[in-house]
């Protein structure tokens, strides 16, 4: 693993698989706000994924907000988020007994309450912006193949319980067994299954809705701009010390650099190669078999088995493609377990066992359920994206240690529909200054950069 946490990402790569998201594009995908790039702005943030938008959206919100040019080096939301599995589920059981471990049941409970609320947050601000992305709430299932899966999902939610309490919506779980797996979710050979809150959406469509509110704002987006390096002019006469931006179309100034950069993280800035490791991940979209229902499936779901699993989404009614199944995942069942995949910063391509596998996973896992397959063939779309892991499973969040104006938001470990819509909120507040005892009520302080974490070199996985 540390020959595969030694590679470069570098740049984005030019043409890109396409996600079935991204098909057809957005309006702003190419977009520019001004011809030329401005020579100086308050605030420089690299990256037009999530993070990046609700970053824009929070510091152009605040009392006296700074002007903002966006970069980003491929069209807009070209990164992960464009490219992820229409999921917004937390399944904070499958990571909190390790949590309680590591940090305390303080701070557990923390991280799970703060995943479900940044998932329901979400939500609720597209439909308080209007911005139209396929939002829906509703319920997930888990279903676990794996009696030691199975077994230690008991005792999490039981301690999830214990700890937050029965009443918490963040730990709100109901159990099923493989026979009632077998009737309700149509799949079959489970050991059994959970249900709880989740959501899914167009991730794609929410961000360049939001894009689109923030450049009628003043957010200057700069698209197919890609970042070349950054350097830090050292200040004169008193003056603050400016950060200098590279680009193919020239430089840029700033007081303030943030990276919202994820798995390419360490390509502009360099010091952080190992800390922040790329993993290529994959999807595919599928055309829904004649026996299955034609309204769509009542669940998202995910599929546990010994050393893996599978998430999967339904298109709901109103969204177009109704019915289609995204279905993403099947990382170690490619060459040594999945290996390669780590380092790995080329989303132009895909795995062909990986994608093989997935194109048959829907039918292994519904079975008889699924059916004669569609006139048009099964695969709709299949894509690759990018993703960013750390040492310890957790995002990296604030300023970069013993440097001025720059930060972190990135390392979202694949989990970034419920991590990054708060943590931009909480990063915002940092650079602003806030209230560190309010903002650390709320914030897990796990997922702050700090000097530790900073050269913490990532040697395992957390998938």
């Amino acid at each position: 693993m540390e020959k595969r946490a030694a590679i470069p990402p570098g740049l984005p790569r030019s043409n890109p698989t396409t996600s079935y998201w991204q098909d057809p594009p957005s309006p702003l995908a190419s977009h520019r706000s001004t011809v030329d790039l401005p020579s100086s702005t308050d605030v420089v943030i690299i990256g037009s994924d999530i993070t990046g938008a609700l970053l824009a959206h929070n510091l152009l919100n605040q009392p006296s907000p700074s002007s903002i040019v966006m970069l980003e080096a491929r069209t807009a939301c070209s990164g992960a988020t464009g490219r992820n599995g229409g999921h917004s589920k937390c399944a904070s059981y499958r990571s909190f007994l390790g949590n309680v471990a590591l940090l305390g049941e303080t701070e557990a409970a923390k991280i799970a309450r703060f995943e479900y609320n940044s998932m329901k947050a979400v939500h609720a601000f597209a439909r308080q912006h209007g911005i139209d992305c396929d939002s829906w709430e509703g319920e997930t299932v888990d279903v676990m193949y794996d009696v030691a899966e199975w077994e230690k999902a008991k005792k999490a939610v039981a301690e999830m319980k214990r700890i937050l309490g029965e009443h918490d919506p963040a730990s709100a779980y109901e159990w099923w067994s493989g026979q009632d797996a077998e009737k309700k979710f149509m799949t079959s050979g489970a050991e059994g299954a959970l249900t709880y809150k989740a959501g899914s959406l167009s991730a794609y469509k929410f961000v360049t809705g939001l894009l689109g509110l923030l450049v009628d704002k003043s957010l200057n987006l700069q698209t197919e701009t890609p970042v070349i390096s950054i350097a830090q002019r050292v200040g004169t006469g008193g003056r603050p010390r400016k950060w200098l931006v590279e680009t193919p179309r020239g430089m840029i100034e700033a007081y303030k650099v943030i990276l919202a950069t994820n798995g390419y993280t360490a390509h502009v800035y360099p010091a952080l190669q190992g800390v922040i490791v790329p993993l290529r991940g994959h999807c595919t979209g599928h055309r829904p078999g004649n026996g299955m229902p034609k309204e769509g499936l009542k669940y998202t779901y995910s599929f546990i088995y010994d050393g893996g699993y599978e998430y999967m989404i339904s298109r709901r009614p109103s969204s177009q493609f109704a019915g289609d199944i995204i279905i993403g995942g099947g990382l170690t069942k490619a060459a040594e377990g999945g290996l390669y995949e780590f380092g790995t910063a080329d989303d132009t391509t895909t795995d062909p066992a990986i994608v093989s596998y997935l194109h048959d996973s829907i039918t292994n896992y519904f079975g008889l359920n699924w059916g004669q397959d569609h006139r048009d063939g099964r695969i709709r779309k299949q894509w690759s994206g990018i993703m960013g892991y750390s040492a310890d499973g957790f995002p990296l969040i604030g300023k970069i240690p013993d440097m001025d104006e720059l930060y972190v938001a990135a390392s979202f470990q694949g989990h970034g529909m419920v991590l990054c819509f708060s943590s931009a909120t909480a990063l915002a507040t940092m650079i602003a200054g806030g209230n560190e005892e309010e903002l650390y009520q709320w914030f897990p302080k796990a997922f702050c950069m700090t000097a530790e974490r900073y050269k913490q070199k990532f040697s395992g996985r957390f998938v």
